[in-house]
């Protein structure tokens, strides 16, 4: 017999968080999640969902509001996916991520004597996303909706502002969305797996002030991208690029392999602090400009940098850490298993003069033994692995290298907890930085130091 049924309606404490920032009630220590409460309300609740270890729960009411609790400014943000956090106070927002980190490597992996600090927030943190992925689709009149999904479906939420991404970005969206509708664009039915238009992406060079938008469609045709480019350079005259992406894998990823220019240049630049980068439509790239230049800013100084220093940027993309660490560096090697970006970051390298880099496509692991070998030592190894973490081959060679120091930058800390307990066996882990890339969603990245026992 469980301690609570489905459907069942009941008056709790909320104890605690989850990482997704979900409240916590206990009945006997058996925990139910429930989304929107915070730490200290007294709620009412139905039980939606009885599972043997948990359930989850509905809030209905609060009886206790907790003083970290706002009213959410966006009118979409109980149904849009895009945003879980937008119902507590900033610094309360700040304050859950860092617990998240200290509960993840003090209190689950042990780690007791690293420091770990205050999360670096944003003074303004709106409107920050440099980068719009925003899915097309049809209502039930057959008007085109473009938006952003409801929490855990695809079910597009037809909006008309985000107030995370870019605010010309809304502008873009707006106007495009009009004009799909004026020429009766197709639309992707993702059921059927039919119709054209699946997403339109949109890129802004925060420093720049450079915009590219970017149409993926399930197919080549587009016939209507002439009249619709003639439009968007008529109403946004900082347009310098726009692109056509064929997608028609009927998967979830959005961009397929294939792009054409239909005007302007290949990709926009930006600047971070002073190193210009040139990103295409495929370009992995920080989302949030302001906070990158915090986060890179604190792996230099973890990195302790004094000019004379031999640096390792693995899983480098397109170069933005490494190329960031030249000016205070002697060397900067660079190694990334996707050509296209190593493309990139050579490109980055030559535009900004530095001639004290090197950058090659291959396995990390295979091409810094190489390295080894060929007697490149590497003082300091920056690491910044995408969300499933290292590879264990990866830190098995890693700590046969042995460098002085490693910085480890993460955009999952779970995962990056993991890794850190591979490379304890040689290094201490010294201190930790959360870093809020992306504030009002419960994302949030970390950089780390390790240094050699």
């Amino acid at each position: 017999m469980n301690v609570i049924e489905k459907n069942e309606v009941r008056e709790g404490q909320v104890i605690d968080l989850t990482h997704e920032g979900h409240g916590v009630v206990k009945l006997d220590r058996y925990p139910i999640f429930i989304p929107n409460a915070l730490i200290n309300e007294t709620i009412e609740y139905k039980v939606i969902k009885v599972k043997k270890n948990f359930a989850i729960g509905k809030l209905i009411d609060i009886k206790v509001k907790s003083e970290e609790r706002v009213e959410p400014p966006c009118v979409y943000y109980y149904k849009c996916g895009g945003c879980q956090l937008q119902h507590m106070t900033y610094q309360a927002q700040l304050n859950m991520k860092k617990e998240q980190v200290i509960n993840l490597f003090q209190r689950k992996a042990g780690f007791k004597d690293t420091v770990i600090h205050d999360t670096v927030g944003m003074e303004n943190p709106w409107y920050y996303r440099n980068k719009s992925q925003i899915p097309v689709g049809k209502n039930d009149e057959q008007n085109v909706i473009m938006g952003y999904y409801r929490q855990r479906s695809h079910q597009i939420i037809d909006m008309d502002e985000c107030l995370i991404q870019d605010n010309i970005h809304q502008e873009v969206m707006n106007k495009i969305k009009l004009w799909f509708n004026e020429l009766n664009v197709s639309t992707y039915n993702e059921h059927k797996k039919q119709g054209l238009m699946r997403h339109v992406v949109i890129r802004t060079g925060h420093h720049s002030g450079e915009l590219m938008v970017v149409f993926v469609t399930n197919g080549k045709k587009f016939k209507q991208s002439g009249i619709i480019v003639e439009k968007l350079l008529t109403a946004f005259p900082n347009i310098v690029s726009i692109k056509h992406n064929i997608n028609d894998t009927h998967s979830n990823v959005i961009m397929g392999q294939t792009s054409h220019t239909l005007y302007g240049k290949d990709e926009i630049q930006d600047t971070l602090s002073d190193v210009t980068f040139k990103i295409n439509d495929q370009s992995f790239y920080q989302i949030n400009s302001v906070q990158t230049e915090k986060l890179y800013q604190k792996a230099i100084d973890y990195a302790e940098l004094q000019g004379e220093e031999t640096v390792l940027d693995t899983y480098c993309g397109i170069g933005t850490i490494g190329l960031y660490m030249a000016p205070k560096a002697k060397h900067v090697y660079g190694v990334e298993i996707v050509a296209e970006a190593i493309a990139d970051a050579q490109q980055n390298a030559t535009l900004n003069q530095f001639e004290n880099t090197t950058f090659v496509c291959g396995k990390a692991e295979e091409v810094i033994l190489k390295w080894k070998a060929d007697g490149i030592k590497p003082d300091v190894v920056m690491v910044d692995p995408p969300r499933k973490g290292c590879d264990e081959s990866f830190l098995d060679t890693l700590l046969e290298l042995n460098p002085r120091k490693i910085v480890y930058i993460s955009c999952n800390p779970s995962t990056q907890q993991r890794d850190a307990q591979q490379l304890a066996t040689q290094y201490k882990l010294t201190q930790i930085t959360p870093v809020d890339m992306f504030p009002h969603t419960t994302h949030v990245e970390t950089v780390a130091q390790f240094e050699r026992r």
